[in-house]
């Protein structure tokens, strides 16, 4: 079968199109003729040096969100999927198992049907940074009513934490540069202020007691705290944890420990029928200018996702 990958780390000149053995279902799993396939930051965080288990050798095939046609049920599978299913799920890339590639086997939890109402690619934006937003604020568990900030909320995963903070009854305080203002009024915000080191300060003066949790979509790290009311709690994406100052928990989280939560992913689903989730593409590509997509992603200010298509 056809894939995209590489086999040696670098930038995005590394990748090309490979020849790799077809994959085969196994015992609780669901083989799905790949469609389209997301470009993410971490497909690129792949390409560019060691990440995984030490003893994985190359090739290394990226991409954790795939979308296409179910061909092939393991034994034993439990799953409300059949063959020529209209599918989408999150891979966890290991070695030459990603989702840049013409044929990938998940666990039958990963999989569920594509939303009626989208393409493959829109759907293809879905499963990773869908079920991180819902990881992120299924972590803050805050009540309907209560205060949220998000910072980096243009980009796919904080456009998604701030739908779905909406559809969980919260108030949510987003970040935003100048041109990224009306897409995240649009997208549900009840206050978008100015991105930035600045951005918690600007909270404050919103919010003088403090947001009652907040999710670090930009990195902002220890500087989030001062947002946050006493004994509060920040979510962090990209890995950040320290001490928090008067009580305030750093968490970090990783979709990784959402693969296999097939309701979650089926809600957001439903979300995206019921129009409380919207998808965005940016741009797709021939899975054969992979090099070019990664590219674009490099250079930044991608608003929406990068699709490869098959």
């Amino acid at each position: 079968m056809k894939a995209v990958g590489f086999t040696e780390f670098g930038g995005p000149e590394v990748l090309r199109v490979l020849e790799l053995p077809t994959p085969e279902a196994g015992p609780g799993e669901v083989r799905i003729r790949v469609h389209a396939a997301t470009v993410n930051a971490i497909d690129a965080l792949q390409r560019g040096g060691p990440s995984g288990p030490p003893d994985v050798q190359p090739p290394f095939v990226p991409g954790m969100d795939a979308v296409g046609v179910v061909d092939q049920i393991g034994p034993g599978a439990d799953t409300h999927v059949r063959v020529g299913d209209r599918v989408m799920a999150i891979v966890v890339p290991s070695g030459s198992h990603g989702a840049y590639c013409e044929q990938v086997v998940v666990p039958a939890e990963s999989v569920v049907h594509v939303p009626y109402t989208a393409t493959d690619a829109q759907a293809a934006s879905l499963p990773m940074n869908g079920l991180a937003a819902r990881l992120a604020l299924d972590t803050l568990d805050l009540d309907p009513g209560q205060i949220i900030a998000v910072t980096g909320a243009a980009g796919a995963v904080g456009g998604y934490t701030v739908q779905l903070a909406k559809a969980d009854g919260l108030r949510v305080v987003a970040d935003a540069s100048e041109q990224d203002e009306t897409l995240l009024r649009e997208l549900g915000a009840d206050v978008v202020l100015r991105r930035g080191a600045e951005y918690p300060d600007r909270v404050c003066a919103e919010v003088p007691e403090g947001v009652d949790g907040l999710v670090d979509g930009a990195g902002l790290g220890a500087l989030t705290a001062r947002a946050v009311r006493d004994g509060g709690r920040v979510v962090t994406l990209r890995g950040f944890d320290g001490p928090g100052e008067r009580g305030v928990v750093f968490e970090p989280v990783v979709v990784f420990g959402y693969a296999r939560e097939h309701a979650k992913l089926d809600q957001l689903r439903q979300q995206v029928e019921e129009g409380r989730v919207t998808l965005r593409v940016a741009k797709t590509f021939p899975a054969e200018q992979a090099v070019e997509a990664h590219r674009l992603l490099a250079a930044g200010g991608v608003r929406g996702r990068l699709v490869l298509t098959f």
